[in-house]
């Protein structure tokens, strides 16, 4: 009965009420991941981090994050979304300029073979994962900005099109200069998502679809380090010891765990066999201490996230007068935090070819932890603004 009770107050929820308290529920679930992610990390890394570095190396650095996370995003909710609608091209070009500024020789970093991070001697920033938030905000912007109904073909296509298209465009191209694929099929699927809730043609949705498809064919055929990743996907155990070896240690690392786990702390497989542990495969840590409840767990939160901010907060604000920029946002962060960890367990599993996309909220990664940070406090921001509108009759966007 308690565990109904349990489920009834995270899932069950009236209609948005005067007040102007802050959804406690998505507020638990982003907690949550967040103490499950300090665990894992320090489980997850300690090994490597006493050979290198001291056993707390890593945790140390994430908490850093965490807190620098926090007070960004605290500063984050005290401006009003509309000064992200009013910003939203600027945010989008100061985005780009820091993509072009990774490639730039001897300001961009090298890790692992790509180029994405802009180093401050023993600190990096990944501009890729600001690149997700300002294509939100930007593709919010412009969808609330514009009727995509055509009159005549030819000139609205050109006109209203083509500018979306080439923002699209020019994010993609430099994310896979780095090259960043993972990023770039993120951005895509939000894309796609945003076009579908809009009033988008559903023919031109599905022509995007197809180019996306036959892009992402064409991308792994051009490299063979990508022709070799996608063969290790199909079958990792044909060479277990070369391009299927992170793949096959994640799953040893999921059945080893079997449906509750070897404990926490307990892991064999983050004693220097799964590369990437506490950061982009971690959910097989996860898998490996906790079981396959644990990873449910933490499937579950997303999904809480996920429904909470795309169906009740995003609905709630699309139900007001002239917040469309602000329930557009509120969709795509939830289907950003959404896709990110479905791809990451899709990837750990064998599902998804490897992509270097971190867990959100759990994954050791300064950008990543910050930026989500960043994005949570405006989807609270949106949940906010919607109950002092309501609470004081405000049934215009708050300036």
């Amino acid at each position: 009965m308690k565990i109904i009770n349990f489920f009834k107050w995270f899932f069950i929820t009236s209609e948005i009420k005067d007040d102007t308290r802050l959804d406690s529920k998505i507020i638990s679930a982003m907690i949550l991941l967040l103490g499950i992610g300090i665990v894992m990390v320090y489980s997850a890394s300690i090994a490597y981090a006493s050979v290198n570095h001291n056993q707390c190396y890593f945790l140390i650095r994430h908490m850093i994050s965490i807190t620098i996370g926090i007070i960004l995003a605290y500063l984050v909710f005290l401006i009003p979304t509309t000064f992200l609608q009013k910003n939203a091209f600027k945010i989008a070009l100061f985005a780009i300029f820091l993509l072009i500024l990774v490639l730039v020789p001897h300001i961009g970093k090298v890790v692992n073979g790509a180029k994405r991070w802009i180093g401050f001697g023993s600190f990096g920033i990944q501009p890729s994962e600001l690149s997700k938030l300002s294509m939100v905000i930007y593709l919010s912007y412009y969808l609330s900005a514009n009727s995509f109904k055509l009159e005549n073909i030819i000139k609205d296509f050109m006109r209203k099109f083509i500018p979306i298209l080439t923002m699209i465009v020019i994010f993609a191209g430099l994310l896979l200069c780095e090259p960043d694929m993972g990023t770039t099929t993120v951005i895509f699927i939000i894309s796609l998502a945003l076009f579908y809730l809009s009033d988008v043609s559903r023919k031109f949705i599905l022509g995007l679809t197809l180019v996306g498809i036959f892009g992402f064919i064409a991308l792994v055929i051009m490299e063979p380090y990508r022709i070799k990743r996608f063969l290790g996907f199909l079958n990792p155990w044909d060479d277990a010891l070369g391009k299927g070896y992170q793949l096959t240690h994640s799953l040893l690392a999921i059945g080893h765990g079997g449906w509750f786990g070897v404990g926490v702390g307990n892991s064999i497989e983050k004693l220097f066999y799964l590369p990437e542990a506490h950061t982009d495969f971690i959910l097989a840590i996860i898998a490996e201490e906790t079981g396959m409840f644990g990873v449910m767990v933490v499937l579950l939160l997303f999904w809480i996230i996920f429904y909470r901010g795309f169906v009740l907060i995003a609905n709630a604000t699309k139900n007001l007068p002239g917040r469309q920029f602000q329930a557009f946002m509120a969709h795509g962060i939830s289907i950003w935090f959404f896709v990110q960890a479905l791809i990451n367990f899709g990837v750990a599993t064998g599902v998804l070819p490897t992509k270097g996309l971190t867990l959100p909220f759990i994954s050791y990664g300064g950008s990543s932890i910050v930026i989500n940070f960043i994005a949570f406090a405006i989807l609270l921001k949106i949940d906010y603004e919607n109950k002092q509108i309501i609470k004081h009759n405000l049934y215009a966007p708050l300036s």
